[in-house]
Parts: C-alpha cells; sequence; structure tokens
C-alpha cells in the first residue's frame, strides 16, 4: 500500500503557484518526493521557471514527528522542517524565502515526513513565486 496523498493547485498565474498538499498515512510516509516540479511551470514573464521562492506555508499536522521542505539540489537546501500541531510561517515580509541554489540545483521543492504511523495525516498550503 501507500500513503494517500493529493496535490490541489489552488493557483497558477502570473508566476504565482499556490499549492494544497495533503496526506493520510498508511504508516509508509514520503521521503524525497517533489511537490512543485519547477520545470514544468513558467514565471511571470511567461519564460520557463527555474526557481520557487517561497512566501507563505499554512501547516496542520497530526502524528507525524515532521514534515520536512526542501529544495531540490545534489545536497538539498532546507525550507522548513514543520512539527506536530498547526501554524503559519509567513516569508513575506521579507520578500519571501529564497531558493540558496546550492550544489548543482533543480529548484523543485520536495517533501519527507518522519515518524510515520498509519492514521497520520499533514495538510499543507505552499504560497510560492516562481522566477
Amino acid at each position: 500500500m501507500a500513503d494517500t496523498v493529493d496535490t490541489k493547485v489552488i493557483r497558477n498565474k502570473h508566476g504565482r503557484y499556490v499549492v494544497k498538499l495533503t496526506n493520510i498515512s498508511d504508516g509508509t510516509g514520503e521521503s524525497g518526493i517533489v511537490k512543485v516540479d519547477v520545470s514544468a511551470l513558467t514565471n511571470a514573464s511567461g519564460a520557463a521557471a527555474t526557481m520557487a521562492h517561497v512566501w507563505r506555508i499554512e501547516y496542520n499536522i497530526q502524528g507525524f514527528t515532521s514534515v520536512r521542505l526542501h529544495w531540490d539540489a545534489a545536497t538539498d537546501d532546507e525550507i522548513a522542517v514543520l512539527p506536530t500541531g498547526s501554524g503559519v510561517l509567513d516569508f513575506s515580509p521579507e520578500g519571501g524565502m529564497t531558493d540558496p541554489q546550492s550544489t548543482t540545483p533543480v529548484g523543485d521543492i520536495k517533501l519527507t515526513t518522519a515518524g510515520t504511523t498509519s492514521g497520520n495525516t499533514y495538510d499543507i498550503t505552499l504560497w510560492t513565486r516562481l522566477k
């Protein structure tokens, strides 16, 4: 079996990409799963996107020890480690969180769960601006 996951695009216009991510775990969990495939998206100029700046994250995590969001690179760059519970991380006052484009950057946003048992859930809304 596998976790029941869904990715719902809420907005994909003018270089702004908002996605709602959900999971109901059967105990399998997720490891390094691409949730935002930047190469499949376009920026505000209509050109192929190469990176996503994270503006805001709203989350509700139940049961998992944590859910990790990271930019894909040879050595992944951490965006956030979201703990059990609910919260909001708003990076917009600083102009968003920028992908540091470390070693061999890909630009996609990936997700990994920790402390997985059957019945765990997450609901994450991720606001990005594509460059």
